[in-house]
This record gives structure tokens, C-alpha cells and sequence, in this order.
């Protein structure tokens, strides 16, 4: 996927890593970016086209699909996340927003785009998902959740949309430094870094993009020894609780 001359969307564009990757696209030479976020007066960057979106919302899904008909690479980056264990959490409230954005959101945007991504010649589709995709800490053990679901549309879609042409990436990152991260205090990613390598990815047409050096970390410590790396999980959470 070529990003000079491309016509992109990114969600979640009004700050953090949404709007790092709509500066790199604008930066890398992308023809138009859709800069997409639920109060478009936010978007700052006079480059950007702001579209209103709610990708919890299915009437606003659909009319962004309909006034972005021309979009070739779609970059679903809108997430939210509660720090929400399983049991532990007072109620279910922080786990269905975030199933209802990180996944049910993802999966609407997919739906509705995939007819202009055939349109246009294929395109490309990108998740950003999350190292939590390939295991569960039960700190946030309903966002981890609602990142598996989103790991296995990423999957899915890939065999689905190949058909049309639709290249599908995930994008695999641990913290970066964003509001979503405040209250974390380990060592974090810089949102511009993790945008640049997202772009260098797709350019090179990688599914699989290891966006930082905790996602590739991880990677091979699950793959090495898994029940240690659970282990480690277990007791984070007992010093915890």
C-alpha cells in the first residue's frame, strides 16, 4: 500500500496517537486524511478534513461511509480503556463500553468501509490493536478482553476482504504516552513513534506490525515460556490486591 497519494480516515483523530497518525499520513503524503472524532472541532490541524464520529453509533458509522466514499486506507484507532478486572470491578459498566468501541465499533467501521476499500481498488485496512491482544492481565482484564475480539475481526478480515484486495494489518503496541495512559507509570512509547513505524508497515505490507520494542519483547517472552510469563501476571496482581 502506497501512502503518498492515498486517501485515508483515521478514528479517534482529535488527539494521542490518532492525531500522530494523521500528522504522519499528511506528512508521509497522503492525498486527504478524513480526521474523525466525536467533536470535529477538536481537530486542530487546518490539513485535516474533521468528520464527525461516534463509532458506537450506527447512523453516524453509516453517514461517515456515505461523505467519505473516496477513503482507500481506513485506520481504526478508536479505543477506550477502564482498567476493569473481571470480578473485581465494581460492575460491568467499563467492560461493555469498552466491547461496544474496541470491538463492536471496530467491526461497524469495517462493515460500512469495505464497499468503498473494494471501490477504490482494495485499499488497505488497519487495526490498532494492543500487546493485551495475545494475553490477559486481570488489572484490565475487560479491556485485554475487547482487544482479543478485536485481534480475531483482524484475522477474519484478512481471509474475508482478500477476495477484494483489501490488505488488513494489525498494529501491536504496550503503552504509549496518551491520555489513555495517564495513570500508568512504566516506561511508554512515544505516539509519533508508534505512528511511524504503523506507516513504515503498511508500506512495506506487513500484517503483523510490532509497532514498539514491548510488543516485540512480549512477543517472544509468550512464545519462550508462557507459563512463566503468566506467572509474572499472577503476581503483579496479589502485590495488587
Amino acid at each position: 500500500m502506497h501512502i503518498k497519494g492515498s486517501i485515508a480516515l483515521v478514528t479517534g483523530a482529535n488527539r494521542g496517537l490518532g492525531a500522530a497518525f494523521a500528522s504522519a499520513l499528511l506528512n508521509a503524503g497522503a492525498g486527504k486524511v478524513y480526521a474523525a472524532a466525536r467533536d470535529p472541532s477538536q481537530i486542530a490541524d487546518k490539513r485535516l478534513m474533521p468528520i464527525a464520529l461516534d463509532i458506537t453509533d450506527d447512523a453516524a458509522v453509516a453517514a461517515a461511509a456515505k461523505a467519505c466514499g473516496d477513503v482507500n486506507l481506513l485506520i481504526n484507532n478508536a479505543a477506550v480503556m477502564r482498567m476493569s478486572p473481571f470480578v473485581a470491578a465494581l460492575s460491568m459498566e467499563g467492560a461493555r463500553a469498552e466491547m461496544a468501541t474496541n470491538y463492536f465499533g471496530t467491526l461497524a467501521m469495517c462493515r460500512a468501509f469495505a464497499p468503498a476499500l473494494k471501490a477504490n481498488g482494495g485499499g488497505a485496512l488497519i487495526n490498532m490493536l494492543s500487546v493485551v491482544a495475545w494475553f490477559t492481565h486481570p488489572i484490565n482484564g475487560s479491556y485485554c478482553a475487547s482487544k482479543h475480539a478485536a485481534l480475531a475481526l483482524t484475522n477474519g478480515l484478512r481471509t474475508e476482504l482478500k477476495v477484494q484486495g483489501t490488505f488488513v494489518a494489525g498494529v501491536y503496541a504496550s503503552f504509549i504516552d496518551t491520555g489513555m495512559a495517564t495513570a500508568i507509570t512504566a516506561p511508554k512509547a512515544k505516539p509519533e513513534d508508534i505512528a511511524a513505524r504503523a506507516l513504515e508497515g503498511i508500506a512495506l505490507g506487513d500484517e503483523e506490525i510490532l509497532a514498539d520494542v514491548r510488543s516485540r519483547e512480549i512477543k517472544d517472552a509468550l512464545a519462550r515460556d508462557p507459563a512463566a510469563f503468566y506467572a509474572a501476571l499472577e503476581q503483579q496482581w496479589l502485590q495488587r490486591a
